[in-house]
């Protein structure tokens, strides 16, 4: 086949090609032909062994990858921060309930309150960045847990709106520096071939704590007026478990290795790759941090390298686009106010709403275990791109739910003669009445036969009315809806927000945190992962303290179409800007942004267009 020049040629040429590859060793480029050839997804189990056969390489005896359950722990353990964001996302929705009633809040103070934690974590996300430069992933985990346990204490012995917004303003530090550190410590200490699973375990930790808060919240629920203290108060304990425990883990080792801490840095992965033999990887930290150092001689700060680096610019415009798009497609208006969406549906009792709550917090969390399952088989591109689209067809049908049950509202039957001056008394629509927040739809029966009145709610308690029957100690069997009409279409409503959260978990909630703990060099990660970390926060806020007031302004059907819209420029931007980074190695995945930002078209190409190499496993028992 080959002259005897080119047969020396193709050796030489093979030889490099295999050298360049030494560390991933169970890996061969697909151009190595005299071999069968397996898929690695195929053969290879999640531990990144084979499955069958005997895949031996072509250049001496394989390095069998190792999966050591230190790794497992370590990760665990960084991911109760994510526990943490979670647990303060889910335990809000319920206790905000309670703490209305308990306080008399208005529309804007609840916005306050839930933005106010949303606020100071864009603060310390940004501010975060530096701190992990200076003074590691390790150090700063420690300061979070600590904040948070602070905040939750606070929150826990708060005696007015005030210390409440104090409490929420400290839990928002602790949420900020975990939030933009943990994905990158896992990543940094994770083997290749486990890096997208683990980093999604922090997402898995975020919606099991998510799924707690509203079991806590449910549980709570029946203990008035104090249960809310419970409720937010509890979140302190995990946060002081991962305070004592982190101080028994390492850091992480390529932060060590930027430190000039090499010593330290190979224990360190020794432990954590289970196996003495990793010269070849510290080396590779090694050229690599020596080689940023050359060029970071400009003395420019890394914000202002970064917008001088093209590629890097690129995946931060990259990694910022995915946490916009992900707070933008409405998914904390789903756990942040889920309890008052399905009162807003018609469900009356309080209890049962927030129970209806817990159930979809529970979709959420056993969707994202599919999501852990998938990312290292289908990769990240292929999962979020479908987990969008899902999530675009379950906003509709949360668009058309809220259309519906405006449409088919109870009409208002009954008018006072001594208030028919009154605004509320001018409104024909039960759904009318309730937009206006200065009124309340008071009524007898059920749907479909609903005498009703609308009159102006108590300006002491908002539970009742100031006037006519639902006005405190009036005595009659009237109900007092101050934020819900009873419909026939609740159901439509609460299965639209099910869909929402099957079709989210997998993809939406998880792959913009690990991509963006991918797709940064070295030098850059810290102010990348934090740039991008601030975007989700700022975008969280945004959404959090509109979501009522659009509600009122742009109805509730009306604010899901919106979300329609957003989500569909977003499934735009992912689909042709967003490259595929599963199986490649941390300090190449700079290579995936050469060239434009966004193209038209491939599927393993970066933005730039930079080809992604394929690798296959090499069957030797078949050679011939």
């Amino acid at each position: 086949m080959f002259d005897p020049d080119e047969e020396e040629l193709y050796i030489e040429t093979e030889q490099l090609m295999m050298s360049a590859l030494k560390e991933d060793s169970n890996l061969v480029p697909t151009q190595a032909k005299p071999y069968k050839e397996t898929s690695v997804n195929d053969d290879f189990q999640s531990d990144g062994r084979a499955a069958s056969g005997d895949h031996n390489l072509d250049h001496g005896p394989s390095k069998p990858i190792v999966t050591t359950p230190y790794i497992w722990m370590l990760s665990a353990f960084a991911a109760i921060g994510g526990f943490l964001f979670g647990y303060d996302t889910g335990v809000v929705s319920g206790a905000m309930l309670l703490l209305k009633d308990e306080f008399s809040l208005s529309s804007y103070m609840q916005e306050i309150i839930v933005s106010s934690t949303i606020g100071a974590a864009f603060v310390f996300a940004l501010l975060g960045g530096y701190l992990n430069d200076t003074f590691g992933r390790k150090s700063v985990t420690i300061v979070a847990s600590f904040v948070f346990t602070a905040g939750a204490i606070v929150l826990g012995l708060a005696q007015n709106v005030t210390m409440l917004i104090l409490g929420r303003l400290i839990l928002g530090i602790g949420i900020g520096f975990a939030s933009m550190t943990v994905p990158m410590y896992i990543a940094e200490s994770s083997p290749p071939h486990l890096r997208g699973r683990l980093v999604t375990v922090n997402n898995m930790f975020i919606t099991g704590g998510q799924f707690i808060a509203s079991l806590m919240d449910g549980a709570f629920s029946y203990i008035k007026p104090d249960g809310w203290r419970f409720m937010l108060g509890l979140a302190g304990v995990p946060s002081a478990i991962q305070f004592v425990g982190f101080f028994f883990l390492p850091e992480s080792p390529r932060w060590l290795i930027k430190k000039g801490k090499e010593d330290q840095a190979r224990e360190v992965l020794k432990k954590l790759r289970g196996t003495a033999a990793v010269e070849e990887e510290i080396q590779e930290m090694r050229s690599l941090v020596e080689s940023e150092a050359e060029h970071s001689h400009s003395g420019f700060f890394t914000i202002a390298r970064i917008m001088k680096t093209p590629p890097v610019r690129r995946a931060v415009l990259v990694g910022c686009g995915l946490q916009l798009f992900q707070q933008l497609s409405g998914i904390n208006t789903v756990m942040y106010y889920s309890a008052s969406i399905i009162k807003m549906a018609g469900v009356r009792d309080q209890q049962t709403a927030i129970w209806l709550t817990s159930m979809t917090a529970g979709v959420n969390f056993a969707f994202t275990l599919i999501g852990l399952w998938l990312v290292e088989r289908i990769g990240r591109r292929k999962l979020i791109l479908s987990s969008l689209a899902g999530v675009i067809a379950s906003l509709v049908v949360l668009g058309v739910a809220f259309q519906l049950i405006a449409y088919n509202t109870p009409p208002v039957s009954q008018f006072d003669p001594l208030h028919k001056n009154n605004s509320c008394s001018s409104y024909k629509w039960c759904e009318a009445c309730i937009d206006d927040s200065s009124c309340g739809f008071c009524y007898r029966g059920n749907v479909g036969s609903i005498n009703g009145s609308c009159l102006a709610k108590s300006p002491k308690k908002d539970t009742h009315s100031a006037y006519g029957p639902c006005e405190a100690g009036a005595g009659g069997r009237e109900t007092w809806a101050l934020d819900y009409c009873l419909t026939s279409y609740s159901w439509m409503a609460i299965f639209g927000l099910v869909l929402y959260l099957m079709f989210f978990a997998p993809g939406m909630g998880p792959m913009p945190w690990t991509i963006n703990s991918e797709i940064y060099p070295l030098w850059a990660r810290s102010t990348g992962n934090s740039l991008a970390t601030a975007t989700n926060w700022i975008a969280n806020l945004a959404v959090s303290m509109t979501f009522l007031t659009l509600t009122e302004t742009l109805t509730k059907a009306g604010t899901y179409w919106m979300f329609v819209g957003i989500a569909s420029l977003g499934f735009v931007f992912i689909s042709t800007c967003v490259p595929e980074t599963k199986g490649v190695k941390l300090e190449e995945v700079e290579s995936l942004f050469q060239g434009p930002l966004c193209r038209c078209c491939g599927s393993h190409t970066g933005p730039g267009g930079a080809q992604r190499n394929q690798y296959r496993v090499i069957d030797h028992t078949d050679s011939s």
